[in-house]
């Protein structure tokens, strides 16, 4: 029986990588397409209801910090394979099991600890076989993949609602995300699993002071963080903000969560479009450069988007497309960037030291963010615009560090 492989690096094969990718990452903002419909359900608070949110960045930092070490020692290949079994089994089990809180907090938590293991070794797949000079498209394309299913999750719960409970709107994305293990078995069957071979003398953990003793490595990492700060928090309140200025806006209450979920998918429509500009701004331009632009450019949207809340729909909608816009479009840089820092056979122990940082960001900035909303006088799908604005000029202040770390790499790098 004729089997067929794709060369690796090739148009076909960064293509297919990209679908088995965006089956799995289809689930990272699924809990946020019901975040409004369970903490009604389970009566949560804001803070309770970002707590969950949490759960899975806080799960994906620690697994990708092991999966990173991984693909050093075993090879991106076998661990991007196996993460994905492990992320469609414990999607399944959040729609089965969780009905509170803390089952809900806890099995979220699990299904960032299996996503992990797709992250790193899909980035390092990229790294190892495709030419440098095409390397920011395709990291870009990578991204890009990961948006367009975040807004083709949005869609499907957003349908499914009208017919159907929450369990059954994440049930249907639980599967796609099981499917993505098939695909990337058929994705990469004729890719080889690379281990690069370290130095004589150099242990397997010493990978870890390397990367931190590195000052380039750290700055691209420490501007990666802020950056997670900030894209982490927008992907899981978004959803409830369009909502909220629908309800505020006088929009039926029943009809609101699928109306803004489907609203919201033009947002990361907009990642398409940002993943894809920034890929190839970064071959051409320079990569700090396009880092610099858009994290600027995204920190001051995050910071005044609560003050859009009251316009009219169509232009709500077409802010919030360019805050996602801006937010993604330095995303694949980040990437780019810090796996041409450091050597070879540490890249993985490198993307660990980032994840752990970047989604411990990530875990903890949609608990600020909810913890202000109940400070400033939030409630349960408030229309209260002063809490919102306030929830985001936070989130966007905090995230203005990013291009000032990614300023002193550029400053560092041309020096030599």
């Amino acid at each position: 029986m004729l089997r067929f492989a794709l060369s690796p690096g090739s148009p076909a094969w960064i293509f297919a990588l990209c679908a088995s990718r965006s089956l799995s990452t289809m689930w990272i903002v699924a809990y946020s397409t019901v975040l409004t419909v369970v903490q009604a359900s389970w009566g949560l608070s804001y803070s309770d209801a970002g707590l969950i949110q949490s759960a899975f960045p806080l799960g994906y930092m620690v697994s990708m910090f092991f999966t990173g070490f991984m693909s050093d020692h075993y090879g991106a290949k076998r661990t991007f394979i196996w993460g994905g079994v492990a992320l469609g089994v414990s999607t399944i089990a959040f729609v089965l099991f969780a009905h509170d809180f803390w089952s809900a907090y806890c099995l979220h938590a699990l299904t960032g600890l299996c996503a992990g293991g797709t992250y790193a070794p899909a980035l390092a797949l990229v790294t190892e076989h495709v030419e440098r000079d095409r390397r920011g498209r395709a990291m870009g394309l990578l991204l890009a993949s990961s948006s367009a299913s975040y807004a083709l999750c949005l869609g499907i719960v957003g349908l499914a609602l009208s017919f159907t409970d929450w369990r059954g709107g994440l049930g249907i994305v639980a599967l796609l995300a099981f499917l993505a293990w098939p695909a990337s078995l058929a994705a990469l069957r004729g890719t080889p699993n690379v281990v690069h071979p370290r130095p004589p003398g150099e242990s397997f953990l010493s990978a870890l002071p390397l990367v931190i003793r590195d000052r380039r490595s750290m700055l691209s990492i420490s501007g990666y963080t802020f950056h997670n700060w900030e894209l982490l928090c927008l992907w899981a309140w978004l959803p409830a903000f369009v909502s909220a200025a629908l309800s505020a806006q006088g929009g039926a209450q029943a009809g609101v969560v699928s109306y803004s979920l489907l609203l919201s998918a033009l947002a990361y429509v907009a990642n398409i479009g940002g993943s894809l500009v920034g890929g190839v701004m970064a071959d051409r331009l320079g990569r700090t450069q396009t880092i610099l632009v858009w994290s600027c450019a995204s920190a001051l949207l995050s910071t005044f988007i609560g003050c859009f809340m009251s316009l009219p729909v169509s232009l709500l909608i077409a802010m919030i497309c360019l805050c996602n816009f801006a937010a993604i479009a330095d995303s694949s840089t980040h990437s780019t960037v810090l796996a041409v820092t450091v050597r070879p056979h540490i890249v993985g122990a490198a993307y660990a030291v980032r994840s752990v940082l970047g989604f411990g960001a990530g875990a903890i900035s949609p608990i600020v963010f909810g913890a202000v909303l109940d400070s400033a006088g939030g409630s349960n799908m408030s229309t209260n615009q002063s809490a919102w604005v306030l929830a985001w000029t936070t989130l966007g202040l905090v995230a203005l560090l990013g291009p000032l770390s990614t300023w002193k790499l550029h400053r560092l790098s041309s020096s030599g």
